[in-house]
């Protein structure tokens, strides 16, 4: 079983910026793709931006150039560096990871960005 869990978020103002983490802990071996997802309070969850093992990375048209992910396989974590974020873009943050050997998707609790006017 794979554990994750998302730390970092809090209340900005726009144009701030935020850094959120991801730590993988419990049977993290044979992890590939990582990727962070957030659900507005509309309830829809998208793509933000993905890693994989090999530090390929691909973003939403939206923050390109804005966010940046990241990849520490030494600490099992993720980072999801957030700059001029917009007010739009206050949602629950989510972790998610797929592993290989089992075929398993795993998601952590979220973390909640406010961004405020």
């Amino acid at each position: 079983q794979v554990h994750l869990v998302e730390s970092g978020g809090g209340l900005v103002q726009a144009g701030g910026s935020l850094r959120l983490s991801c730590a993988a802990s419990g049977s993290i071996f044979s992890i590939n793709t990582m990727g962070w997802y957030r659900q507005t309070p509309a309830k829809e969850r998208d793509l933000v931006a993905s890693i994989t093992s090999g530090g390929s990375t691909k973003y939403a048209a939206s923050v390109k150039g804005r966010f940046t992910i990241s990849r520490d396989n030494a600490k099992n974590t993720v980072y999801l560096q957030m700059n001029s974020l917009k007010p739009e873009e206050t949602a629950v943050y989510y972790c998610k990871a797929f592993q290989t050997m089992t075929t398993r998707t795993y998601w952590g609790q979220g973390t909640q960005v406010t961004v405020s006017s």
